[in-house]
């Protein structure tokens, strides 16, 4: 046998598998063309259907009963954060804390803490009493309500009047 037989063999076997690349190609484009098919901005749902809702808040009688879940964990802890308006709110509740040697304690950076006890995302904020009770901890803290003032202290804290 010459080495052009193995030559011919070779390019066919290079050309069947090229032939069959191009068809998975052309597949996929279509497959992708079809799924594009739909008009660019096409809405999925009414305006009125899709911001029904938006702005309301919560009904009284789902957030009593998101409070009275969250009184099953302790105060502080993600499944019963400490309510805030906000960054500042955060700020001026941590200011307010005491540790059991009557100090407030170090605040270190807050970090995203997942969903909370009412729903929405918290805040985790380290805080340090060095050797006095309750040392070092994390304290979870829900920003987004506003109108909520939080009177009680977590466990090892006690709260100054504001």
């Amino acid at each position: 046998m010459s080495g052009g037989g193995l030559d011919t063999r070779m390019r066919s076997r290079h050309s069947r598998r090229m032939r069959g690349l191009a068809l998975i190609l052309i597949t996929l484009a279509l497959a992708g063309s079809a799924a594009a098919a739909e008009p660019l901005g096409k809405r999925t749902a009414p305006p009125e259907t899709a911001f029904a809702g938006i702005g309301q808040g919560t009904s009284e009688a789902a957030l009593a009963a998101d409070e009275a879940a969250a009184a099953a964990f302790p105060l502080g802890s993600l499944g019963n954060p400490i309510r805030v308006g906000g960054p500042e709110g955060r700020m001026a509740y941590v200011a307010r804390l005491r540790c059991a040697d009557g100090k407030a304690p170090a605040a270190g950076a807050g970090r995203p803490g997942g969903t909370g006890g009412f729903g929405s995302v918290t805040e985790l904020v380290p805080l340090d009493c060095g050797t006095a009770a309750p040392g070092r901890t994390e304290i979870a803290f829900d920003l987004y309500h506003e109108e909520h003032v939080e009177t009680r202290a977590p466990a090892g804290f006690t709260l100054t009047p504001r």
